[in-house]
């Protein structure tokens, strides 16, 4: 395992082996072996491409040479922040193939996101689409290589100006490094994040194949699958639960679809047959209108998972009754543990819970404020360890301390209950941090932010309920200036290159913060208040004075 990285004890990794959870797999050893099984099958469509499985297998070996000729090898860390596209795929598999470590980066991150995980990864490439979504990355680019000395390649997929691009890689004939080990480092996820900018999560390939494999046999995947990617193709769900990793390991077919909206994906549906998709909750009402509207051809569409986020009692009860489909619930995080419904689950199971772990080795605890067991049924907080959950993350001594327990138990902040048949029913969030439709928001990241603006003096971010996304954010800004204004603030953030999606979806400017007696502000009285505000009841006792109100 690559160093600043925390292995599993050696007991706990000899017992996943034993188990036959780690299997001695790597991912361009499985893209092989599905080669020599279904060469010639369906394996990756996109607006551009119809790649076999051969095919695929031909271009991520051009790419790996292209790559290797330009000096990237074992443990180099690469971010990758593409669309959903067929090259997405080849680019990682050839990342793969040399041991190089992708770092999975979504279109939505800008300047301030890229630049940490170049910067604290040490990152030697960055690889990226022309453009996507009405936005130029080749201007993010020179921005982020300019503030980051080793960031030495920029790899484009389309026109690459000055930089360099995919297609014009060299092809040399050249021996490739040795392949990596099954328990080395495959790559980086990034975390939701709670405190600060997201944290890396580093995957092997022993531990993401399985989660890959058991996802894809608990969703009964099969040669016959056709999966249709909506979510970012490098977000953890579209990735492996089952996601496209677990249909290509089945040796089905997947399908990327550029843009979630359903006027795009629902064909996209009907012309390829597609059987299984994932979504998260904020697209179901959208994707159910657009069906009642639209009338598409969805005969062949079998399962619809829907995760990312706790998915509403009412809309499930809504998906199922609508759709001739068999809903899943799926939860999970990029750092493990993944649970699902399963396939034949009693209707009330998958209505009102988010299924059990992938697991039998899953260890679950359920715990209050002092670690300590609740009783069954009771909420507490979710901690838990297993043969594909991280032990930490990658280069954060300080943070793991907090984030794992003495004995390798993840802090998941989670709030949950268990069943009695064994299912886990989310019911909350412990952690700062926000869920807005899936996009998880650190409430300290973006205050940090607010901070650096000269006329802010004090700020905190919380989530406030919303009918579409499940949260949004909401800021309580003290400011020292009372002609500042809230867009104001909003292109600040933005000239900071944060994400879209973290900038607050509302301003309160406030004369003080709400405090709790030991002098911490009290997020809990300000999340009361703006749900107050919002529900048109009066704010609590507590609520400080509210100077303007902004909406961006």
């Amino acid at each position: 395992m690559l160093a600043h990285c925390t292995p599993w004890p050696e007991e706990l990794a000899a017992r996943y082996r034993a188990q036959g959870y780690w299997r001695g797999e790597t991912f361009s050893g499985v893209l092989d072996e599905r080669i020599a099984r279904h060469g010639e099958r369906l394996a990756i469509v996109s607006d551009t491409r119809r790649w076999s499985y051969r095919e695929l297998g031909a271009e991520a070996d051009r790419l790996a040479r292209g790559f290797h000729a330009l000096g990237l090898g074992p443990n180099d860390r690469v971010v990758v922040q593409l669309p959903n596209c067929a090259e997405f795929f080849a680019v990682i598999f050839a990342l793969f193939r040399l041991g190089a470590l992708p770092i999975f980066a979504l279109p939505p991150h800008r300047k301030f996101e890229i630049g940490h995980f170049c910067q604290h990864a040490q990152a030697t490439a960055y690889v990226i689409a022309d453009q996507h979504a009405g936005f130029d990355y080749r201007t993010l680019a020179r921005e982020v290589q300019a503030d980051t000395p080793c960031l030495r390649h920029v790899l484009v997929l389309g026109e690459a100006g000055e930089f360099r691009a995919l297609d014009a890689l060299p092809r040399l004939e050249q021996d490739l490094p040795a392949p990596p080990r099954p328990g080395d480092t495959a790559f980086f996820q990034l975390s939701g994040g709670s405190t600060g900018t997201p944290k890396l999560i580093p995957r092997t390939h022993d531990d993401y194949l399985y989660s890959v494999r058991a996802s894809a046999h608990i969703c009964q995947l099969s040669t016959d699958s056709v999966y249709l990617s909506v979510i970012p193709a490098g977000h953890n769900f579209a990735l492996s639960s089952p996601g496209s990793l677990g249909t290509l390991y089945a040796g089905g077919t997947v399908v990327m679809c550029a843009h979630p909206s359903p006027d795009v994906a629902l064909a996209w549906i009907a012309r390829e047959r597609v059987t299984i998709t994932a979504l998260v909750p904020p697209l179901v009402p959208v994707w159910l209108d657009a069906i009642h509207r639209m009338r598409p051809d969805l005969r062949s569409l079998q399962v619809v998972q829907v995760g990312g986020a706790r998915l509403g009692d009412d809309l499930a009860q809504r998906l199922s009754q609508e759709l001739d489909v068999t809903l899943q619930q799926v939860f999970g995080m990029a750092e493990g543990l993944v649970n699902y419904t399963r396939l034949d689950d009693p209707l009330g199971v998958v209505l009102h819970s988010q299924g059990r772990p992938i697991s039998p080795d899953d260890e679950i605890r359920i715990v209050d404020d002092e670690d300590q067991p609740v009783p069954p049924g009771a909420v507490g907080h979710l901690l838990t360890r297993g043969p594909y959950t991280i032990r930490g993350y990658y280069k954060a001594d300080e943070h793991n301390r907090r984030a794992f327990t003495a004995e390798g138990f993840y802090r998941t902040g989670d709030l949950v209950r268990c069943t009695a048949q064994g299912n886990l029913v989310v019911e909350g969030r412990a952690k700062d941090q926000i869920n807005r439709g899936g996009e998880k928001i650190s409430a300290e990241e973006v205050e940090q932010q607010l901070l650096a603006h000269a006329a802010v003096s004090a700020c905190a971010i919380v989530a406030m309920p919303d009918a579409f996304l499940g949260e949004k954010s909401c800021a309580f800004v003290v400011r020292k200036d009372a002609t500042v204004r809230g867009i104001d603030l909003i292109r600040f953030l933005r000239a900071r290159g944060l994400a879209t999606y973290k900038i607050p979806d509302r301003i309160e400017f406030v004369d003080q913060l709400a405090h709790t007696g030991v002098g911490k502000i009290n997020k809990k009285q300000l999340r009361q208040d703006i749900a107050a505000r919002l529900g048109g009841a009066a704010p609590g006792p507590q609520h400080p004075t509210t100077l303007e109100s902004t909406q961006p």
